[in-house]
């Protein structure tokens, strides 16, 4: 019998625009800021790759990805693997990370989904790491 994990998901609401949402998700500067200081490349084009490389609890990463949805300003879609994670770089360990943008009012609700999670530690952490990096997100777009 296989085993089920469900996906991670975070999410919270941003006093800005879907499109200052969405900026802030594609623009390298500003990933930097809320993202734990990853430096971050990718063209955003469906098919691209992306790349993020920084430092993690003490260790430096390369992680990397492709673009597999993008639908300005709702939704962005990506693969990704992190060597950090001691699994083979393989497409069965890599997650999904969905970004969703949706308007409420004259807010945006943003919220990241997982995928492929391993277990329920993974899940459990994964949230928590999410919820931070929405946290960050926050504060940058409601203090600019």
């Amino acid at each position: 019998m296989t085993n089920i994990v469900r996906d991670a998901v975070a999410s919270t609401t941003v006093a800005a625009t879907r499109e200052s949402v969405w900026e802030a998700l594609t623009t390298p500067e500003q990933i930097k800021k809320y993202l734990f200081g990853s430096d971050v490349q990718s063209t955003w084009e469906v098919g691209g790759p992306i790349t993020f490389a920084g430092e993690w609890q003490g260790k430096q990463y390369q992680d990397h990805g492709v673009i597999l949805d993008a639908e300005p300003p709702g939704l962005l879609r990506i693969s990704h693997y992190s060597p950090l994670s001691g699994k083979p770089d393989i497409p069965e360990n890599y997650h999904t990370v969905e970004y969703r943008i949706e308007q409420e009012g004259d807010a945006s609700k943003v919220t990241i989904t997982q995928g492929n999670n391993s277990n329920e530690a993974e899940v459990t952490e994964s949230e928590k790491t999410w919820q931070l990096v929405l946290a960050n997100l926050k504060d940058l777009l409601e203090t600019e």
